[in-house]
């Protein structure tokens, strides 16, 4: 049975721990702020941008540009995102865990997968296996930057124009509320076309200056800007998730500090009542 000295340590140690929480608490809702502030801005721009580009899919032949050649998937590139850090609840372990189904689906399909890791979590993670790793990303997330985006772009793009690579897909987490977080995966390239009535009359689209470049210029910036879409949409997700975890891990300790003292006052009054016991049975004795 524990002593009293043991409980009052326990005690002592578990309101640390709610300190440190509490304080990572805040911290996190004040980096939500911002985080979720740069994701929704970004959000209309790349959303209307995946919209143009579709349509133009639709209408565009698939020689126009190596971009929108659809071509039988045996390598995949898969853009895993995940968080520099833990204690955000099961933030990392949703995304790591859809990213291995992802690869033995290729797997079940003959195709190979190549992996591009952004944040520590996924680097540790994939550090141990078999996967074929292309290139990671880590400590790039805290202070994130567009170039982030341009270069893992560029590099996708190049993959697939070069034929490395037949599919390009992208695991992270949508930010939706502070509450609610949905893992997402997305096909980059090869660009689909979007889906349409088979009665509607598609409408061709007037280039300016030509075809030719303005593809070459709007394709590869498409994929950046989803990706940096993505990037924007999971460190916000990561916030509001460590946010969530630590605020539940404070509470808990809460209700541990409320349970040690009650174990404690009780201890307490049965070691008086012990002695009390003692006292008048010695002076009983002494009559």
């Amino acid at each position: 049975m524990a002593t009293l000295r043991d409980i009052q340590r326990r005690i002592v140690s578990v309101k640390s721990t709610q300190t440190i929480t509490r304080a990572m608490q805040l911290v996190a809702a004040a980096k939500l702020r911002r985080a979720q502030e740069n994701a929704l801005k970004a959000r209309p721009y790349a959303e209307r941008m995946m919209e143009v580009l579709s349509s133009l899919a639709l209408r565009t032949r698939e020689e126009a540009h190596p971009l929108l050649e659809r071509r039988d998937v045996k390598g995949v590139r898969l853009v895993v995102v995940t968080a520099e850090r833990g204690l955000c609840g099961a933030f990392n372990n949703n995304v790591l865990s859809r990213a291995e189904g992802i690869i033995r689906e290729n797997k079940d399909r003959s195709a190979e997968t190549s992996l591009v890791l952004v944040g520590v979590k996924a680097r540790d993670y994939f550090k141990k296996k078999k996967d074929k790793k292309h290139k990671e990303y880590i400590d790039v997330l805290n202070d994130l930057e567009y170039s982030l985006a341009a270069e893992i772009g560029k590099e996708t793009v190049n993959s697939y124009i070069e034929k490395e690579v037949d599919e390009v897909c992208v695991v992270y987490t949508k930010f939706v509320s502070m509450m609610r977080q949905e893992l997402t995966v997305e096909t980059l390239l090869p660009i689909r076309p979007m889906e349409v009535d088979t009665e509607e009359s598609v409408v061709e689209y007037i280039y300016e200056p030509d075809e030719e470049r303005i593809l070459q210029e709007i394709l590869p910036r498409y994929v950046e800007v989803q990706i940096f879409k993505a990037l924007l949409e999971s460190v916000a997700s990561e916030q509001a998730a460590r946010m969530m975890a630590m605020e539940s891990a404070t509470k808990n300790a809460g209700e541990l500090i409320d349970n040690l003292t009650l174990s404690f006052n009780k201890a307490r009054q049965a070691t008086i009542t012990k002695d009390m016991l003692d006292i008048v049975g010695g002076s009983e004795a002494l009559k």
